[in-house]
C-alpha cells in the first residue's frame, strides 16, 4: 500500500523516521522467516554494488574501498557530505550499506544471508552467538529519504552496539 495524499506521505515518512531514530535494526530468529544463504545471483549483485561504490569513490575522492572500517566510514560520509550520492540514488545509497555491512561482518563476525518473511527478502546479516539479524543495505538509505542526517561513523556504532549488547558477557571481560 502505497500514500495517495501529501498527509498520507508524510505521515509514512514520520512513521519511517520514528522507526529508524531507535536501535529497531535487529529483528529476532522467533520470528516466522526463512533464512537461506545468499544466492549466486544475490552475491554477484552484491560484489556489483561494491564495484560501482569502489569506482565511484576512487574517480570522486581519489580512494576506493580498503575495509578499514575508520577510512571506509569516513569515505562514505564524504560521499553523502559532498553529495556525490543524493537521496534520489537509492541503488547507491544501498551499495553504501552494502559496505557498511561487509565492514559490520568483518568486525563482529557475522555472515551475510537472506531473509525472507511476510515483508519480502531482504539481505542481512546474521549473528550466530544471539540469533539476531541487522539490515544494512537500508540503514544508510532510508535516513537519507527522510531528511535524517545521522552521521555514518554513528549509524555503524549503534549497529555494532545493538549486537555487542545482546552478546553474552564473559567472565573477567
Amino acid at each position: 500500500m502505497r500514500p495517495s495524499d501529501p498527509a498520507q506521505w508524510f505521515l509514512a515518512a514520520l512513521l519511517l523516521f520514528a522507526s529508524l531514530a531507535t536501535p529497531a535494526v535487529i529483528a529476532s530468529a522467533q520470528e516466522a522467516v526463512t533464512i537461506s544463504p545468499p544466492s549466486k545471483i544475490a552475491l554477484a549483485h552484491m560484489a556489483q554494488q561494491r564495484a560501482s561504490l569502489d569506482d565511484l569513490a576512487r574517480r570522486e575522492l581519489g580512494q576506493g574501498i580498503s575495509s578499514d572500517p575508520d577510512r571506509d566510514i569516513r569515505m562514505l560520509q564524504r560521499l553523502l557530505d559532498r553529495r556525490i550520492v543524493t537521496l534520489e540514488d537509492v541503488g547507491t545509497l544501498q551499495a553504501m550499506g552494502v559496505v557498511l555491512g561487509d565492514l559490520l561482518a568483518g568486525e563482529l563476525g557475522l555472515e551475510w544471508v537472506i531473509y525472507d518473511d511476510a515483508s519480502g527478502r531482504s539481505r542481512a546479516l546474521y549473528d550466530k552467538q544471539t540469533d539476531n539479524y541487522l539490515f544494512p543495505v537500508t540503514m544508510i538509505s532510508r535516513r537519507q529519504q527522510v531528511g535524517n542526517q545521522k552521521p555514518v561513523a554513528d549509524i555503524y556504532r549503534d549497529a555494532k552496539a545493538v549486537i555487542e549488547e545482546k552478546r553474552p558477557r564473559l567472565p573477567f571481560q
